[in-house]
């Protein structure tokens, strides 16, 4: 087999099999597996929650593009409307008394993948985004349906409200003190997800029951 290694020559610590052999890289994954992992090793900077869904993901796609089936799976965000600024929407999040939610979905059918760009209290810094991709169940489990994946990132801003003056109330919790519990609250919220569209597509009824604002755009 050909070798690879000369542009890479100069960058330390790569593993690669030219420069590392089969036992020593099963050592190294071994010692970098284990039974138990700290919360904050595995969501302090990403958090992702993933489940399998029985239902096409066609029908699982359109349902999250609509900014109002939100009221049915989520916890806590209610609501939402249009602005006056085409695409984004506002509601509330009842995570906090008072509090109001900015949205913008950024969708590729093609892809299958929608991004929520998210912030509370204002609109014009959407800094909070939510990362959802639908992947056929029948292309990577052999079985139909879906897989879904949801992913937030740890922004900054989630440490320190970066516009505190716009907050409904100065002792208001802000969203980042909920970070720890984000895999928790949001695994809850998928489930919700999963029981709404698995028991629509079980029993034969339309899968998204909401008005969808874009579609009278």
């Amino acid at each position: 087999m050909p070798s690879t290694s000369h542009p890479l020559a100069d960058i330390p610590d790569l593993v690669r099999w030219e420069t590392t052999s089969r036992d020593a890289l099963l050592a190294q994954a071994a010692g970098m597996t284990h039974a138990v992992y700290p919360h904050d090793e595995v969501y302090g900077d990403f958090c992702t929650v993933q489940d399998y869904i029985d239902c096409p993901p066609e029908e699982v796609f359109d349902y999250l593009c609509n900014v109002h089936n939100l009221d049915e799976y989520t916890y806590s965000t209610r609501a939402f409307e249009p602005t006056d600024t085409p695409g984004l929407y506002v509601g509330w999040d009842t995570l906090a008394d008072d509090t109001r939610i900015y949205m913008r979905l950024i969708p590729n059918r093609e892809a299958l993948t929608l991004d929520y760009h998210c912030a509370w209290d204002q609109g014009d810094d959407l800094w909070m985004i939510y990362l959802f991709r639908v992947v056929p169940a029948e292309r990577v489990l052999g079985r139909p349906g879906s897989v879904v994946t949801w992913t937030n990132c740890h922004h900054p801003n989630y440490d320190k409200n970066p516009y505190p003056e716009l907050a409904p109330d100065p002792d208001r919790p802000w969203v980042g003190d909920f970070w720890p519990l984000f895999y928790a609250g949001h695994k809850i919220e998928l489930t919700n997800l999963k029981r709404i569209l698995e028991h629509r597509h079980r029993t034969g009824q339309q899968i998204s029951v909401m008005p969808n604002p874009e579609a009278a755009r």
